[in-house]
């Protein structure tokens, strides 16, 4: 049954309740309700076609209704939909456990599903936790995580301890454990006041300072691989996350990478880690692991951390942690068809030149009086908003720029999703070097609409 797109719209904001939305402004407006989708286009319930200009918040891949994803989709669904992993396994979880391990970081050899980058991470955390209390090892009660200043790594309580935006965690810390943070590799905003490369990442000396001192009862540090991309596209040095994983090697503390957001090519390598030749202790992986199709997440964890859980039932090694819908079959067969569209469109090979455009694209950006840094690395993208160039001041919350400048690009036809003031791109990894630059050109005169009008001109 058909139903029209006012009743639609009546019943969104009557019974709806949506995340990160002030829900009393939303009910004085008129939701964007989007019926279908099409390579790198979304269609709403008028037929208005939009550019998917954020992947549909980072996980769509190969665009939407990819023929082989739906297929794989479809052919699982004749077979069975859901079966436990709880004491059976089935033959696609199986499968892409193998996959996984064979394009993940080199030392890598374990994977444990659940059900998206927060549990992931939750997951790791739980982990790292279980194997200092299991390895043997006379090295202290190792139970505290590092992580890096406005790191985000999800919303459920573990990883929300181990977050550092103010605005989305504050209010929760009665709930949460406590952890240490460092600053973190900011460099529009550098936290020690150096320019980049004569710095020598003296970034890291607080860091350092960290593991030597309390190296005896830290597990983990947790870390978004060369962009921290909640932060607001927060782009490493180069070098830095190499640094990283020695420092942790030296204090002997697990590295945890969140390749949430990064993995699956965003930056332009399978897995950002990779850029540098790094192996995690432990990687959580999610959003394009499916392609943008279903819920799936993954930990990935070396054999070392896994043969710590081995033992006889009396000895209590299980690690108790597991998920109604942990290795879903529709979820593992979709993902395993999206590593097979990775390998036969040879999408990594064809992202280099289009990754190469979209930084042509987003030089004029730069010329913006409003516009402080433009972060690049792969097709992840943030346009960092300043009210004032030389002094870097920001734009006050209330302005809303940000928020502004992604309602007037949905008027032109592109979707995107602001982080304060900063404003992201992140594009399907199979949008074409034409539709780059139709999205680069309707932000680029989104963002110079909505900053002229505030200056006046």
């Amino acid at each position: 049954m058909k139903i029209n797109r006012k009743l639609l719209a009546d019943w969104d904001r009557r019974y709806l309740w949506h995340p990160f939305t002030q829900m009393r402004e939303w009910e004085r407006g008129v939701p964007l309700i989007i019926e279908r989708g099409q390579g790198p286009y979304l269609f709403d319930s008028d037929g208005t076609r939009y550019l998917d200009g954020v992947s549909s918040i980072w996980v769509n891949i190969h665009g939407h209704r990819h023929r082989t994803l739906d297929r794989a989709l479809t052919r699982q669904l004749g077979r069975v939909a859901h079966s436990t992993l709880l004491g059976l396994s089935n033959p696609p979880a199986i499968r892409l456990a193998r996959e996984l391990i064979r394009i993940a970081p080199r030392g890598l050899t374990r994977v444990f599903f659940s059900d998206d980058g927060s549990t992931a991470v939750e997951v790791a955390l739980k982990m790292a936790l279980q194997y200092w209390q299991q390895c043997g090892r006379r090295a202290g009660r190792k139970r505290t995580f590092v992580h890096l200043e406005l790191s985000y790594h999800g919303d459920t309580l573990g990883a929300v301890s181990v977050g550092g935006v103010p605005l989305f965690h504050e209010r929760f810390k009665p709930l949460l454990f406590p952890s240490l943070s460092v600053p973190a590799p900011y460099c529009y905003r550098c936290p020690v006041k150096l320019k980049y490369p004569s710095c020598a990442l003296a970034c890291l000396a607080p860091l350092e300072q960290v593991l030597k001192r309390r190296q005896r009862d830290i597990a983990g540090l947790i870390i978004e691989p060369l962009v921290q991309a909640a932060a607001g596209m927060i782009t490493a040095p180069r070098g830095y996350l190499a640094a990283v994983r020695e420092l942790c090697t030296r204090y002997d503390v697990l590295l945890i990478a969140d390749e949430v957001a990064t993995g699956f090519g965003r930056t332009g390598r399978m897995f950002a880690c990779q850029h540098e030749g790094v192996t995690p202790d432990l990687m959580a992986i999610s959003k394009g692991l499916t392609g943008g199709y279903l819920p799936l997440a993954a930990t990935l964890t070396t054999e070392a951390v896994y043969r710590a859980f081995l033992g006889e039932y009396a000895d209590w090694k299980t690690f108790c942690h597991g998920h109604s819908y942990t290795g879903n079959p529709l979820g593992c067969a979709v993902a395993l068809a999206n590593l097979e569209v990775f390998r036969r469109a040879r999408t990594m090979v064809k992202l280099r030149p289009k990754i190469t455009a979209l930084a042509r694209f987003l030089r004029p950006f730069a010329q913006l009086p409003c516009v402080g840094e433009v972060r690049q690395r792969g097709f992840m993208v943030g346009i960092e908003l300043v009210q004032d160039r030389r002094t870097k001041a920001p734009y006050p919350p209330e302005d809303r720029v940000g928020h502004r400048v992604a309602m007037e690009a949905r008027r032109r036809g592109l979707l995107i999703r602001p982080l304060g003031n900063v404003v992201v791109l992140m594009p399907p990894l199979a949008a074409r070097i034409g539709e780059l630059r139709r999205m680069t050109a309707l932000l680029y005169e989104s963002i110079r609409s909505v900053t002229r009008a505030d200056r006046g001109a």
